[in-house]
């Protein structure tokens, strides 16, 4: 298998400037640095505003404040450690604290933390929940990144996740397609596991977060093949970034490859007020707008993705945002309130559901499911000695 280095120190990129590394350090002795080669040949290094280096090397907007460690309240949807069950039929399993890559935009930043124990290695607490509750018809195994897993630890998850008989679909959530697509084409073990598991009557899906058309590489298209040769499904999901992909020719551009090479658009997330992302962040009216115009220059296939914000109360999906007012719907509902549809006032600056006027008619705050587990927002502080290095 061709092997990819890894990066984990700034000052081991040789592509940045000594004046850059220096500046660049405050953030990421705050925020986790990781990133590997393959990745930083995407980059044009001639750039300084390279969508792909955007991605992934710090800039000093995440320094900046602004929003929550854990802004969907994340932690109010575990039922045991490493298990979240925030709708019926859906459970997550955070089996990974580390990602190929880390997006500078991450959602779940808080991770990285040293003070932050959410991935656990041990995921039998999980599998016996999800076990004795056969509403659960569907498991994602997430993070972190699913796919940084070794081999034979994913084999072992997996395994017990199919002889659970109402576990119907299993999902992997994943950036390695892009962020080390040889990782999957070239590992014969893992396309094997996945021929063994992802059956005609219970599927494998890989849950890709593409953000850019530029990651569609050659390597890229090798990975997806391999997966749909092994019988997986893959889609596709991305938040709207400023910067990145806030245009609607790219973001047009990124639905017409990936129904090409076979991945369904699947999510545009509006992206989530963390801390850290305050340079990402468009607001809502800007982010609708961009999409729409994307999607008029794609095809029916493109056009079936939603955009959705990831919200406390569930998502969101936004059906239209025009003269001022926004048209929303719960696409999904942690109050079972599946198909709530709402309107409401949208202030030009509106970046999220809870800046729009009216919306806590529509929601309550969440209550704990399990009072063992340690809100990150309720953490004190942000001292660097709090944070992964």
């Amino acid at each position: 298998m061709q092997k990819v280095k890894y990066f984990t120190d700034i000052n081991k990129i040789a592509m940045l400037s000594e004046l850059e590394k220096e500046n660049l350090k405050e953030i990421t002795d705050k925020f986790v640095f990781r990133v590997n080669d393959y990745y930083l040949s995407l980059i044009n290094w001639d750039d300084p505003n390279d969508p792909i280096r955007k991605l992934v090397i710090p800039n000093e907007g995440e320094l900046l404040e602004y929003g929550r460690w854990d802004a969907s309240d994340e932690d109010t949807n575990y039922v045991v450690p490493g298990c979240q069950h925030k709708y019926r039929t859906t459970a997550l399993l955070i089996v990974s604290e580390v990602c190929g890559a880390y997006c500078r935009y991450c959602f779940r930043k808080r991770l990285f933390r040293n003070d932050v124990k959410e991935a656990m290695a041990d995921v039998s607490p999980g599998l016996e929940y999800i076990a004795n509750n056969p509403e659960i018809n569907n498991v994602l195994l997430t993070g972190g990144d699913s796919l940084i897993l070794s081999t034979p630890k994913l084999r072992s998850i997996i395994e017990n996740l199919r002889s659970i008989e109402h576990v119907k679909i299993i999902r992997l959530g994943s950036k390695i397609p892009v962020f080390n697509p040889m990782r999957i084409s070239e590992d014969e073990e893992l396309l094997e596991l996945i021929r063994t598991y992802s059956t005609e009557d219970k599927r494998i899906y890989v849950m890709a977060h593409i953000n850019h058309p530029r990651e569609i590489t050659p390597e890229a298209k090798k990975a997806f093949k391999a997966l749909h040769n092994a019988g997986a499904i893959v889609v596709n999901q991305t938040p709207i970034l400023k910067g990145i992909n806030d245009d609607p020719v790219i973001l047009g551009e990124l639905l017409d490859r990936l129904s090409w090479a076979g991945v369904t658009p699947y999510y545009f997330f509006v992206n989530r007020p963390v801390a850290g992302n305050r340079d990402f962040v468009l607001p809502l009216e800007q982010v609708y707008q961009i999409v729409e115009e994307a999607k008029a220059r794609t095809s029916g296939l493109g056009k079936r993705v939603r955009l959705s914000m990831s919200h406390t109360s569930g998502k969101i999906e936004i059906l239209a945002i025009d003269n001022g007012k926004a048209y929303l719907k719960y696409h999904q509902s942690r109050d079972q309130e599946y198909g709530k549809f709402m309107i409401l006032d949208c202030p030009k600056d509106a970046e999220w559901f809870d800046d729009l006027p009216g919306n806590e008619q529509y929601w309550t705050p969440p209550v704990k499911k399990n009072d063992a587990i340690i809100s990150v927002n309720d953490l004190s502080g942000e001292p660097a000695d709090l944070i992964c290095k």
